[in-house]
């Protein structure tokens, strides 16, 4: 519980400036990172198509920066946006009544106990999130109960051992922020984790950050 508490407050605070940290840190993300978000995000929302008609999760849901040009797109379907920060669910839905996004639900909670019942959503979205969890193995086992079989389970997430100072950064100041929090997985360890749980799987990285698509058999 401690652990959620120092997330919470982590990310109270970041939201203050999220938004616009992703505006200048586009330097600063090819310094730490070697890469932007266009280097990945447009990449991966590939594998949603725009005529996707079904119900979706998106946990955690952040602000919707990453999101929101391609919920514009989805015409059709339904998505409940999950997030344990409430801050950075409130710019989402700012940003996405700006962009008269319509298709959103929102909702406070915690990927590690989901409140839905099992096989409720045709995709499950979970950007950037799982490198923040405490509890990775509630989270993939959550993630994959709500969803349907058929559905797919797309996602990106910090790997380690890709790049020497992104984990430098992260190991010296996004964990003791509150930001990140261990244990991180290998390109290779995610790989299995995937393969153990749904099979077959899609999985790319660009820099740091690893992307992937699962479907559940």
């Amino acid at each position: 519980m401690e652990q959620k508490v120092k997330i919470r407050k982590s990310y109270k605070r970041v939201s203050k400036y999220y938004d616009a940290q992703m505006t200048w840190a586009k330097l600063y993300s090819k310094i730490v990172w070697g890469i932007q978000d266009a280097d990945y995000a447009p990449r991966l929302l590939e594998w949603l198509p725009d005529s996707f008609s079904g119900e979706m999760l998106d946990v955690p849901m952040g602000t919707g920066v990453l999101t929101c040009e391609k919920y514009a797109r989805l015409k059709k379907a339904r998505i409940v946006g999950l997030d344990y920060s409430g801050d950075m669910m409130e710019n989402a839905r700012l940003r996405f009544g700006k962009a008269d996004i319509n298709i959103v639900t929102f909702l406070q909670g915690d990927v590690g106990s989901l409140p839905f019942e099992e096989e409720r959503f045709d995709a499950v979205l979970s950007m950037n999130g799982f490198h923040a969890f405490p509890d990775k193995e509630a989270a993939f086992r959550e993630t994959k109960r709500v969803l349907n079989k058929g559905g797919c389970f797309i996602g990106c997430f910090y790997v380690s051992g890709e790049t020497k100072r992104t984990d430098f950064v992260v190991r010296r100041l996004y964990v003791p922020k509150g930001y990140f929090t261990p244990p991180f997985m290998t390109k290779a360890e995610l790989s299995s984790k995937l393969r153990s749980l749904y099979g077959a799987c899609e999985l790319f990285t660009v820099g740091s950050i690893a992307c992937f698509k699962c479907v559940k058999p």
